[in-house]
């Protein structure tokens, strides 16, 4: 799209915005983005919640993964402006240093990280994976798909797409599996 200035010429270096309403973290925040804009964009460069992680920026390493109306998205692979009028949760909106969520003081306690630069959305997708499997949602590995069971197979199949370099993968497990046996306050 181009827009007209005073002197009559076009201008095409100008992107037109979009007025974009989100609430984050139990904040309404209205925006005017570019419509080309992604979520994890929207919220590390426009909204400063750098939390959520810029890792392949393609979708394939979950860094970037936040609950959008409590269903587990790749930020970096959806447009901002798609989620007009959504609810959308970071690490930021899990908990705070002083009251961390369970799966947070989990990660903490079985040294589920290691750089940490993944962790962010290891524990977004960690806490996303034990409320699908409290619904019942089956997986690839799910035996029997009128009873979802938790196990650690179940785990590592619902967080295959979230990558770790460090190779944390058994202290993330045991985290999530400390927060489904109710071990993690």
């Amino acid at each position: 799209m181009t827009q007209t200035s005073s002197n009559g010429f076009t201008d095409r270096s100008v992107p037109p915005t979009v007025a974009v309403r989100l609430t984050v973290n139990g904040q309404e925040q209205q925006l005017q983005l570019d419509p080309r804009v992604s979520l994890l964009d929207a919220l590390r460069e426009h909204l400063h919640l750098t939390g959520t992680k810029k890792g392949c920026d393609h979708g394939q390493c979950g860094a970037c993964t936040v609950h959008v109306n409590g269903t587990r998205i790749n930020s970096c692979l959806s447009l901002a402006v798609t989620h007009d009028g959504d609810e959308i949760t970071t690490i930021e909106g899990l908990g705070r240093p002083e009251q961390l969520h369970p799966m947070q003081a989990a990660f903490v306690e079985c040294d589920g990280f290691q750089c940490g630069y993944c962790t962010p959305g290891q524990i977004m997708a960690a806490v996303a994976t034990l409320d699908e499997i409290g619904r019942g949602v089956p997986s690839h590995v799910t035996e029997d798909l009128n009873d979802v069971a938790y196990s650690d197979l179940e785990v590592r199949e619902r967080m295959s797409g979230n990558i770790c370099r460090c190779a944390a993968y058994p202290n993330i497990v045991q985290a999530v599996r400390q927060v489904h046996d109710g071990g993690a306050e």
